[in-house]
């Protein structure tokens, strides 16, 4: 073994020795064997219920576990009976026959539901009624409201006369709708995520065989993370939803694809300079292995910040990404290598790389993409952040406050239908209360304060019909809201109630309801997001520091992924309001996908500059910089393209919020790939030179002891 190999390098031996190789295939072949079972149960170990969503410590999520006192956690269906010419007795004996049956229904959450209506519109001949069905759910959250809504569709769709209409909406109905667009999310996502790698790394790779191996390697490390994350999610309390286990696919396989074709384009190099491919992957290990580890522990330690967020949902979807990157990471570096030393050269096939073979990076495009930056560096580097940023205005359209039921589809489902056409016969805010918990003594005096509100129906204050409306001293009121409860003249209400019945001496009085989730879902979100950002930006600058030993060049590349991400952003709010015409963004858009593209971009220039790094210390920092671009170049492009594809699948599902933020994070991933690393960076560190470095003195330029290797690009 050659004797450049030291620390690191040794240990990289024990992955691709000439016996060592077949123990690690043999323990990974055990591993994913046995995780198989406990992957395919992840599904059942997702917890979608209200809580594992909301907000933890905000005064909705507290009225959801004090309204289990008075009832088992329900969520009210809607069912809508409609005709624009008035009901007819026909219409009336049809519902009247479907309440009949809705009582008797005893499957999915809706045994003993009390049934409750019909209620007719007010017209004197009314043309609308409506049914209200509560249906008890319990961790498997929305599953179960879509099982119960799919039942009560089956009972009110048969038989009616015609030209009657027949909806299922109000928080069911909408709960059961989004149940069925992330239905099958694990397979939709993971089949478009092998999609996109199989056909970019068929692009990259131009080698059927060679393919096969990353391929391989991913889906054993997805495997083995979703087995990994059911059993915390079993034995650990960690807490799993479907929004945490789908960005789980996308993030294994983009990122341990990335891993991939790093580690094969420094193993190919090797492969040219030695005969025996264990020590060429010893070495490729040696040498690529740090750039790969600190890459895949910014992700990590960048998602395990999301834990202080008061989100629920936010704060759950940190773990699962952390143990995702972290079992990835552990695959490709051991599972993978191992893989490509036992198949041998041949893998490569039919572009075999031999000893003593040209190197093609030396004269490709990314070499002459270098020189021409080295001609003008600061030029290049003012003109480029003078684009990016222009391009960052486009924030000014940015409406990340959320997104109403209506608008987080990007379809029209029947709840969505049925909402508009309630909405024409009923007060929009019905089926969808406002719910007051107080201390029974002062019941009178909070129903007043909450019926003198000009958002709520007055004479729509009270206990709930068919439920106790005392419980261990607490009273439980409902209200209906005059507008509908997605409203942001509803969220007003929600916070005029709150004023009024927060000061009353001794009532102890909250609000909630759906729309006092959505009121505090936005302002926890705002709040995580104010406070993660600069977390995730002091991890990331401490990485860095730590792996470049430097201070300058750290706080460059953080300069540059937040310019990279905000003209990412501006481009994609102008996008959504003026090509996809999307009513706004969730609240935690700019939050996700500011975490994704630091965590993520930032692989790209850690990528670069550890090779700059690497190089400076032989021929000084400019010339380094064009020999890591050159070699770096083309595996970088790759690894963007495979990042953005797999996030691109996101936009398969047919739900608003995950098509932004696939299509802003793609749109990131390739931006910095393309412009911000191979232009932007590299502009900078040609025009600062050896300062990139500061405060050690790593470049030997300072002390002229520098020189051109005569294989340098262009050299």
């Amino acid at each position: 073994m050659s004797p450049q190999l030291n620390g690191v390098g040794r240990v990289a031996t024990l992955v691709c020795g000439r016996r060592s190789k077949w123990i690690v295939l043999v323990l990974w072949i055990v591993l994913i064997v046995a995780a198989a079972p406990a992957a395919a149960k992840l599904t059942d170990a997702q917890n979608n219920e209200a809580s594992s969503w909301l907000p933890g410590s905000a005064e909705s999520t507290k009225v959801v576990e004090l309204t289990k006192q008075f009832r088992p956690d329900t969520v009210p269906a809607v069912v809508l009976y409609a005709r624009d010419s008035g009901l007819t007795a026909a219409d009336r004996a049809k519902i009247a026959a479907d309440v009949a049956e809705l009582h008797t229904l005893r499957s999915h959450g809706t045994q003993g539901a009390k049934v409750r209506g019909p209620f007719f519109d007010r017209a004197r001949n009314p043309r609308a009624a409506t049914v209200l069905v509560p249906v008890v759910i319990g961790t498997n959250g929305w599953n179960d409201l879509a099982k119960a809504v799919d039942d009560m569709r089956a009972i009110t769709g048969k038989g009616g006369p015609p030209g009657l209409q027949t909806h299922i909406t109000g928080p069911a109905g909408t709960a059961a709708d989004q149940a069925d667009a992330f239905a099958g999310i694990d397979g939709t996502l993971l089949y478009s995520a092998l999609t996109v790698v199989i056909i970019i790394l068929l692009f990259t790779y131009r080698s059927p065989t060679l393919l096969l191996v990353p391929v391989l390697s991913v889906i054993g490390a997805l495997l083995s993370a979703q087995a990994v994350i059911y059993l915390l999610a079993r034995h650990a309390d960690l807490v799993v939803n479907a929004q945490s286990a789908g960005i789980l696919t996308v993030l294994v396989f983009g990122a341990g694809t990335d891993y991939a074709l790093l580690l094969v384009a420094r193993y190919r190099e090797e492969l040219r300079r030695h005969e025996d491919r264990h020590e060429a992957m010893a070495l490729a290990l040696h040498r690529a292995g740090p750039a790969i580890i600190a890459s895949a522990a910014t992700v990590a330690l960048s998602m395990l910040v999301l834990l202080v967020a008061d989100m629920n949902s936010t704060s759950g979807l940190g773990p699962v990404a952390a143990v995702g990157i972290t079992v990835g990471l552990i695959a490709m570096i051991t599972l993978f290598p191992a893989l490509l030393v036992i198949c041998g050269r041949w893998v490569f096939w039919p572009v075999i790389p031999h000893v003593g073979s040209p190197e093609p990076t030396k004269t490709g495009v990314w070499a002459r993409i270098g020189r021409r930056i080295a001609r003008r560096p600061r030029t290049v580097w003012v003109t480029t952040a003078v684009i990016l940023a222009a391009l960052a205005c486009g924030l000014t359209t940015l409406k990340a406050d959320g997104l109403s039921n209506a608008d987080s589809f990007t379809g029209t489902p029947d709840s969505i239908v049925g909402q508009r056409v309630l909405a024409k016969y009923f007060p929009a805010g019905s089926g969808e209360p406002l719910v007051v918990i107080a201390n029974v003594g002062k019941a009178r005096q909070v129903g007043e304060a909450v019926a003198r509100d000009p958002g709520v129906v007055p004479d729509s204050v009270g206990p709930a019909p068919g439920q106790p409306p005392v419980k261990n001293g607490r009273v439980y009121l409902e209200a209906t809201m005059k507008n509908p409860s997605d409203s942001s003249a509803a969220e007003h209400t929600v916070e005029r109630v709150r004023d009024a019945v927060h000061p009353i001496p001794g009532a102890d009085a909250k609000v909630g309801g759906d729309t006092a989730v959505r009121l505090d879902a936005d302002r926890a979100a705002a709040r995580d997001r104010n406070l993660i950002i600069p977390l995730i930006l002091v991890v990331v600058l401490i990485i860095l520091s730590v792996l470049l030993r430097a201070l300058v060049a750290p706080l460059v590349l953080i300069g540059t992924v937040v310019l990279s991400f905000a003209a990412a952003l501006g481009i994609s709010a102008l996008a959504f309001r003026h090509v996809f015409h999307f009513a706004g963004e969730d609240t935690s858009f700019p939050l996700f996908v500011f975490v994704f593209l630091v965590a993520l971009g930032i692989d790209y220039s850690i990528f670069l500059m550890t090779r700059v790094r690497e190089e400076t210390a032989t021929v000084g920092t400019r010339e380094g910089t064009l020999i890591a671009l050159a070699a770096t170049g083309g595996v970088i492009s790759s690894a963007g393209l495979v990042l953005a594809g797999t996030f691109a699948a996101l936009a398969t599902l047919p739900i608003v919020a995950f098509t932004e933020l696939g299509f802003a994070v793609a749109l990131g991933v390739l931006l910095d790939t393309f412009v911000v690393r191979s232009v932007l960076v590299c502009a900078i560190s040609l025009d600062v030179g050896p300062r990139m470095w500061w405060p050690s003195h790593h470049d030997p330029e300072s002390s002229g002891k520098a020189k051109a290797p005569a294989d340098a690009p262009g050299g």
